[in-house]
């Protein structure tokens, strides 16, 4: 399923509103549950699953590795693992990531370690120019080989290691190469070792959790994870609830416009994926936790926003791998806030679906708001009573979902016009945001 594209013209203030909704469902634990699905024994089943294009890119490279997915109803599907070690294509097999990162570093994880496989690896436009070179380094290590050497980004061809080797591991901020070496390291001889010293968000961790036999964590001031190779995997049962940076962006809406209310119901409130709302409730948002339940090792429940007056934000280092997401949105709250907010540790935002530093630095400029970025930190120079007049805000085809987004949040608010090139990126993630949109209240043009 590929949107057709369009752009976007937004050239009206929002209203004050009073809403219930749902957001799309989450697409970490989506994406996790098909792989996880494929390599497990017997028939997994995943219920609410995004239907977005970085999922439907999943399905499609596990099927080309000869995993059956059959869909059962609406949003729920069932999986029939092949095992461990299973997953087959033909020599020079072409799996296409589209835009997903996610995709990418998790599947290369598990067929690292998949003998008997030659393929061709590459993504669209904007996810090929993503720096890979970590990722190669990691699975290099468990005997992968990745060609032409010296490139770190796709298309790459990848040969599987025929004899995969753990090896200690000392994570950094990224949860996806994490999950790349757990999901490795599951057919491997030995045990491989994680050492967690910033807790990335967990959800591979959650799901593999009742496998006893092959997941182990200590928690402690360092995590310690052991994943010990060549045991075999119970089948998932998973309900996916729905994606807290998807609500993000409607709590960011609802916080900056006057007088209104939301309730967003359902949502994944994993504590690894909550720091957007945590620093937000630091600096004077009124957010509540309510309904907070449990499954498959995840908490969600409802999240209440009302508008608030926010005092200028102070972002330490930690809140970056719990809000990674939704920095771009962040910034757009910052810029729109009397005084000065400092985000620092921001660093590896230059290697996301773009250079969301400098993107967002590029829309800030265009309101009027001043930025100055040095060392992995952002400072920006916020104002609540902007100049509006002969403004304009213009965002190129940049392939990233939470700028288009952000940029339609900030032009909502200021009333400022807004033209977004490409808008349908945003489909990759959440497929239902326009549409949740408009049941706010939100005016705006499609331009196709």
């Amino acid at each position: 399923m590929i949107s057709k594209s369009f752009n976007l013209n937004v050239n009206c203030l929002i209203k004050p509103f009073n809403k219930t909704v749902e957001v799309d469902p989450d697409k970490s634990l989506s994406i996790r549950s098909f792989l996880i699905g494929a390599i497990s024994q017997e028939i997994s089943h995943a219920n609410n699953v995004l239907e977005s294009e970085d999922v439907f890119s999943t399905i499609n490279c596990l099927k080309r590795l000869g995993v059956s997915i059959k869909k059962r109803g609406n949003k729920s599907y069932a999986i029939y693992g092949k095992g461990l070690g299973s997953l087959f294509a033909k020599k020079n097999t072409k799996l296409n990531f589209g835009n997903s990162g996610t995709l990418a570093r998790l599947l290369i994880g598990i067929l690292s370690t998949t003998p008997n496989l030659k393929i061709k690896v590459q993504g669209d436009h904007s996810l090929n120019k993503r720096n890979m070179k970590r990722l190669i380094e990691l699975m290099s290590e468990f005997g992968a080989e990745f060609a032409p050497k010296g490139k770190h980004n796709f298309p790459l061809e990848m040969t599987s290691s025929e004899m995969p080797v753990c090896f200690k591991y000392n994570a950094g901020v990224s949860a996806q190469l994490k999950s790349a070496v757990i999901l490795g390291g599951l057919n491997t001889f030995g045990t491989t070792e994680i050492i967690e010293k910033q807790k990335s968000r967990n959800h591979t961790e959650n799901l593999l959790k009742k496998n006893l036999q092959s997941i182990k964590i200590v928690n402690g001031k360092n995590n310690l994870i052991k994943i010990y190779g060549k045991k075999t995997l119970k089948p998932l049962n998973i309900n996916i609830p729905g994606d807290p940076s998807s609500a993000a962006f409607f709590t960011a809406l609802t916080l900056l416009n006057r007088n209104s209310f939301l309730k967003i119901k359902n949502v994944g409130l994993n504590h690894t994926r909550v720091g957007f709302y945590e620093l937000l409730k630091k600096h004077g948002a009124k957010i509540l936790f309510k309904n907070l339940k449990k499954n498959n090792n995840e908490i969600y429940g409802d999240i209440i926003i009302k508008s608030s007056k926010i005092k200028p934000i102070r972002a330490s280092q930690e809140y970056y791998v719990k809000a990674t997401d939704e920095y771009p949105i962040l910034f757009i709250i910052a810029a729109l806030t009397k005084g000065i907010s400092i985000f620092k540790g921001i660093g590896d935002l230059a290697n996301k679906e773009s250079n969301r530093v400098k993107e967002m630095q590029k829309i800030l400029k265009q309101i009027g708001v001043k930025t100055i970025s040095s060392k992995g930190q952002l400072k920006i120079y916020g104002n609540d009573n902007l100049n509006k007049k002969n403004k304009k805000i213009k965002v190129p085809n940049l392939g990233d979902h939470r700028i288009c987004m952000s940029a339609k949040v900030l032009s909502l608010i200021t009333g400022i016009p807004v033209r977004i090139k490409n808008f349908e990126t945003v489909f990759t993630s959440s497929p239902s945001f326009l549409k949740i949109m408009k049941s706010l209240g939100a005016k705006f043009e499609i331009k196709k």
